[in-house]
C-alpha cells in the first residue's frame, strides 16, 4: 500500500460536561454509554408456537445467535397485551404480556436466558397513547363529558353549531384527522378525542396527576421484573400545547416531528413540559440497582434541542434520528457526526447511532433511493427511485462498518446483520401497517422492514418457524439472506458484523475520541480512534490507502486502492 500519511485536523474533544455531570472516568460503570444495543421486534424474530407470528419463546430458542454476534443488550419492541392494530403499539394492558406472544413467565425466562448470555434487556413503554381496548378507554367511552374517566385522556367539544367539526385542523401521523367522534350512552354524536396516530390509539393527557402516577407504577412493575431500562415510544409527543391551537405542518417538515429546524414545535410534538415527566422516571430508575437507561425515542431537530431529553437528570440515551436521516453523502456525515459528539457531550451523554429500526425503510435499500422517500411512506412496486439490490447492500455494509467505528452507543435492527433490503413486492393483501389504509393505499407504511426474518434457507418459513406461516410473506429470494447461509462464510454481511463487533470490542472505540483525517478527498469519510484509521469511501472512484494493516474491510481490498461505497478498518502506527 502507499506510504503517504493523511493530514489530521481537528480532534473532537467533548465540552465540559453541565455542572455535577460525572466525568468520563467517572461514568465508566455506565454500560450504556458504549454499549451496541439489538431490536428485536417481537413478531417478525422467531415464532416458537408456528402461528406464523414471533413470540417470546421463539426470541429465547435464538438468543444465543445474539450472543454469538456480540452486542451487549437486546430492546423489544411491545409485546403487551394489545388488539395488535398498529402490532403492539397499542397496548391494553401495559401489566401483563398478550397471548399471541406468550405469558409473564416466558418473559421472566427470556430476562434469565439473556442474563446467562450477558445480554441485559431493554422493553419499550408507550406512554403517548393507549389502544382504544383500554380498560381506561371503555370507562371513558362509558362516562359523561367532564367526568374523571375521561380526563385522563383529550377529549374536547366539536367546533361549529352542533358540534360537528373537529377541535382543531391536526392531522395524524399515519394520515386523516387526528381526530374521532364518539357517539354518547344516548346515541347522539358527542365529543371528540385525540389520537395523532390512529383512531385505535386515544392520546392520554398528561397533564392528568392519576396518568402519571399510572405510568410511574407500569415502570416499577418492569423494574421489579429485572428489566435493566426502557425505549419510550414518542417521548417527544404526551404534552400538548395549552389551548390545542390549529397548526399547519411545513411542506418539508417529516410526520414525526423532524424537519423543523430552528423554527418552534409543532403544539403536539416537543414541548417544554415532557421534561419534568422525565425528570420523575429518572428519580425513580434511580433507585434500582445496575445503571437502569432511559431511551428516547425523539424525533427532535435540530440536535441542539435534541440535547435537552439527555440533560442528566432526564433520559441517559435519544436515538440519533438526524444520524439516521443523513444521506449517501461523505460532507454530510461527518458533519452529523461533529454536531452530534459535540452537542451530546455538551450535557454529559453519549452519542447514539442508528441505521434502521421498524418504522423506516431498511438502509441496505434507503441507502440507495434515487428519489426522495419521506420517512414513514415505506416504498413499494409503483415506488420513484427504486434502488439496485447490489449498490444498496455494499452502501449498508459500508455505512454499517462506519457506524460501529464511532465513539458512543450502537443500535442494530434485526436482520441488518444479514444485510437484509426492504421487502418492496408485498402483494397488497397483505399490508397490515394502519398507513396503508389510512392514506388508500398512498403510503406504503413500514411493513416491508417488519417482515420475519430469515434463519435457514431450507426450511418453512426460512427457519422463522417450523410450520411455514408467515404474519407478512417473506420474499422468496431471502434464502440466500438466510443465517445459516451467512454463518461462517467469509465475506457474508453476518460474518462481517460479527467481526466489526469483536474489533469495536477490543479496541473500545465505544470510548475513542474521534480524530478527522484529511487529504482523502470530498467524497471519502476518515478518521481516527483508539489506533485504528477508518476510512469510507462515499465517491464514484478508488481512493488511496495508507499503510496499515487491514483490520476489517467491507469490500475485498486487495491492492492500495479502497474501492467506490467500501469502508475499511486499519491498524496504522500514526
Amino acid at each position: 500500500m502507499s506510504t503517504r500519511d493523511p493530514a489530521e485536523t481537528d480532534t473532537l474533544t467533548p465540552t465540559a460536561p453541565l455542572e455535577g455531570t460525572a466525568t468520563t472516568a467517572d461514568q465508566g460503570h455506565e454500560w450504556w454509554r458504549t454499549a451496541v444495543i439489538y431490536q428485536v421486534y417481537p413478531r417478525s424474530f422467531a415464532d416458537g408456537d408456528g402461528d406464523g407470528v414471533g413470540d417470546l419463546p421463539g426470541i429465547t430458542s435464538r438468543l444465543d445467535a445474539l450472543g454469538e454476534l456480540g452486542v451487549d443488550a437486546v430492546w423489544l419492541s411491545p409485546f403487551y397485551t394489545s388488539p395488535q392494530r398498529d402490532a403492539g403499539y397499542d397496548v391494553a394492558d401495559y401489566r401483563d404480556v398478550d397471548p399471541l406472544f406468550g405469558t409473564l413467565d416466558d418473559f421472566d425466562a427470556l430476562r434469565a436466558r439473556a442474563t446467562e448470555l450477558g445480554l441485559r434487556v431493554i422493553v419499550d413503554v408507550v406512554p403517548n397513547h393507549t389502544s382504544s381496548d383500554h380498560a381506561w378507554f371503555r370507562e371513558a367511552l362509558a362516562s359523561p363529558a367532564g367526568s374523571a374517566a375521561r380526563g385522563r385522556y383529550l377529549f374536547r367539544d366539536g367546533r361549529g353549531p352542533d358540534g360537528e367539526l373537529p377541535p382543531n385542523n391536526w392531522q395524524s401521523v399515519f394520515g386523516g384527522p387526528a381526530w374521532s367522534r364518539v357517539t354518547e350512552a344516548d346515541g347522539r354524536p358527542g365529543q371528540w378525542y385525540l389520537h395523532l396516530f390512529d383512531s385505535s390509539q386515544p392520546d392520554l393527557d398528561w397533564t392528568n396527576r392519576r396518568v402519571r402516577d399510572e405510568f410511574v407504577d407500569v415502570l416499577r412493575f418492569w423494574l421489579d421484573r429485572g428489566v435493566d431500562g426502557f425505549r419510550v415510544d414518542v417521548a417527544h409527543g404526551m404534552v400538548k400545547a395549552e389551548g390545542l391551537p390549529d397548526y399547519t405542518p411545513p411542506a418539508e417538515s417529516g410526520s414525526m416531528g423532524g424537519g423543523q429546524g430552528e423554527s418552534a414545535p409543532p403544539p403536539y410534538w416537543g414541548q417544554e413540559g415532557v421534561h419534568e415527566i422525565y425528570r420523575e422516571w429518572h428519580t425513580v430508575l434511580a433507585e434500582y440497582p445496575g445503571d437502569r437507561v432511559l431511551v428516547a425515542e425523539a424525533w427532535v431537530e435540530p440536535l441542539s434541542r435534541l440535547a435537552d431529553w439527555v440533560r442528566p437528570d432526564e433520559m441517559h440515551q435519544a436515538f440519533n434520528f438526524a444520524y439516521l436521516e443523513t444521506g449517501w453523502s461523505a460532507p454530510a456525515v461527518r458533519e452529523v457526526v461533529d454536531a452530534s459528539l459535540q452537542t451530546f457531550s455538551s450535557v454529559g451523554a453519549p452519542s447514539t447511532w442508528v441505521m434502521s429500526n421498524h418504522d423506516v425503510v431498511r438502509h441496505a435499500s434507503r441507502l440507495a433511493l434515487t428519489a426522495e422517500n419521506p420517512q414513514g411512506y415505506g416504498i413499494g412496486p409503483k415506488t420513484e427511485g427504486l434502488p439496485v439490490p447490489e449498490l444498496g447492500l455494499a452502501r449498508a455494509r459500508a455505512a454499517s462498518a462506519l457506524m460501529l467505528a464511532l465513539p458512543g452507543s450502537a443500535y442494530l435492527y434485526q436482520g441488518e446483520e444479514l444485510g437484509l433490503p426492504e421487502a418492496i413486492d408485498l402483494p397488497d393483501d397483505s399490508r397490515q401497517d394502519p398507513t396503508w389504509f389510512r392514506t388508500d393505499g398512498e403510503r406504503y407504511g413500514r411493513d416491508g422492514c417488519r417482515v420475519p426474518l430469515p434463519w435457514s434457507a431450507t426450511e418453512p418459513a426460512f427457519g422463522f418457524n417450523a410450520t411455514g406461516a408467515s404474519w407478512l410473506p417473506q420474499p422468496a429470494d431471502w434464502s440466500t439472506y438466510a443465517r445459516d447461509e451467512q454463518r461462517g462464510v467469509a465475506g457474508s454481511t453476518l460474518e462481517l458484523y460479527t467481526r466489526a463487533l469483536r474489533l469495536r470490542a477490543e479496541h473500545e472505540l465505544g470510548t475513542g475520541t474521534l480524530t478527522w483525517l484529511e487529504g482523502f478527498g470530498p467524497e471519502v469519510v476518515a478518521f481516527r480512534s483508539q489506533g485504528v484509521t477508518v476510512v469510507a469511501n462515499m465517491g464514484d472512484v478508488p481512493v488511496e490507502l495508507p499503510v496499515g494493516e487491514v483490520l476489517l474491510a467491507t469490500m475485498v481490498v486487495d491492492g492500495p486502492a479502497l474501492p467506490a461505497n467500501a469502508t475499511v478498518w486499519l491498524a496504522t502506527t500514526s
